[in-house]
């Protein structure tokens, strides 16, 4: 999370925001000039993603889904009908960190009969963020959001309950710090990218964690009496999540296609190939192609098998991500300046 972010927090006479600079310990209302002692608090960081797509512009991402996929039914556009649009603000657990990583191990280098495996010291520093919802969303789909290029305001308890719905977040401070800190662990093990690692020592510095609660618009329409769901990114008008009937026809060639390829693949091929000659190398392909073969063909049933109900969603799981663009490598004496400056 940037220091630009965070704008301030609500006056308690007018209501306004105050912008509070770093290393502020009194500050000034802009509006209606009330001076404010600025403390450190020990409770939970709460922030707020702020509302930009209007009810309008829900209902078009909505229309626009309907039809973004040959998967779904075919008179989808035509047939369903929007019964609900509704806001509604989900709480996620939120993490920011710096990483610092040093690992030692050895990188593969070469092919065939020259390949050889050479020792290697990999070190780097880059900024972290993690999040994962904070309350049971099994009705909405949306386990995880970005916050990338969002700005966090201060939260604002009564703005959001006249604004729609607001739900309140559960689980342990304690829990989700471990969970954060283990996955910006991997996150950065992942990274480092060694083909066998030795050891790894990693270290979190000025590791945060808060409440951020997101708005998103809940958009749900019936077709032929079947209810379905749509949930709608409320600061960009992304859809995050959405459920509609399959596509009878796309399904029935998807099956169709697959078995006739994977048909080919998995006897044809094999037959062939092992009847050109009886080397292994050969064996080895035609092992390879009858794999395909079954694979090409399961892939296939199970689209037609659970191909009933299409399901979309953006985001798989919580993942960690890097804020910079890319991990940055540095010398040793220039990472024990940053543990210096962040462990401060």
């Amino acid at each position: 999370m940037s220091e630009r972010a965070l704008q301030g927090l609500t006056c308690p006479r007018c209501g306004g925001m105050v912008p509070i600079p770093d290393g502020a310990s009194i500050v000034l209302c802009p509006f209606c000039d009330l001076r404010s002692v600025v403390s450190g608090e020990r409770g939970m960081r709460r922030y707020q993603v702020p509302l930009r797509v209007s009810r309008e512009q829900a209902q078009k991402a909505f229309q626009g889904f309907l039809g973004s996929n040959m998967a779904m039914a075919r008179d989808l556009s035509g047939k369903a009908q929007l019964t609900e649009m509704m806001l509604v603000h989900l709480p996620f657990w939120s993490a920011w960190a710096r990483g610092v990583a040093w690992a030692f191990g050895q990188q593969k280098v070469g092919s065939g009969d020259h390949t050889r495996y050479e020792p290697r010291e990999k070190r780097a520093v880059t900024d972290l963020t993690w999040n994962g919802v904070a309350c049971d969303v099994g009705e909405f789909g949306v386990q995880r959001i970005a916050l990338q290029g969002r700005p966090l305001e201060p939260f604002n308890s009564d703005t959001l309950h006249r604004s729609g719905m607001v739900f309140e977040p559960v689980g342990s401070e304690t829990d989700v710090y471990n969970q954060a800190r283990s996955a910006f662990e991997g996150m950065v093990a992942q990274q480092l990218k060694l083909s066998r690692m030795g050891q790894l020592f990693a270290r979190l510095l000025n590791l945060r964690i808060g409440v951020v609660y997101y708005p998103v618009w809940v958009a749900r329409y019936t077709y032929r009496e079947r209810a379905f769901q749509v949930v709608i990114d409320g600061f960009d008008g992304a859809v995050l999540y959405g459920k509609a009937p399959g596509n009878v026809l796309y399904r029935a060639s998807v099956l169709v296609g697959s078995m006739a390829a994977g048909a080919f693949l998995a006897v044809d091929v094999p037959a062939a190939v092992l009847g050109a000659a009886r080397d292994s190398d050969l064996f080895f392909v035609a092992a390879l192609a009858f794999a395909g073969g079954v694979a090409l063909m399961a892939s296939g049933w199970r689209k037609f098998r659970y191909g009933e109900q299409y399901e979309f969603q953006k985001y798989k799981a919580a993942e960690p991500s890097l804020l910079s663009s890319g991990m940055e490598m540095l010398d040793v004496s220039d990472i024990l300046k940053q543990v210096e400056r962040f462990s401060r």
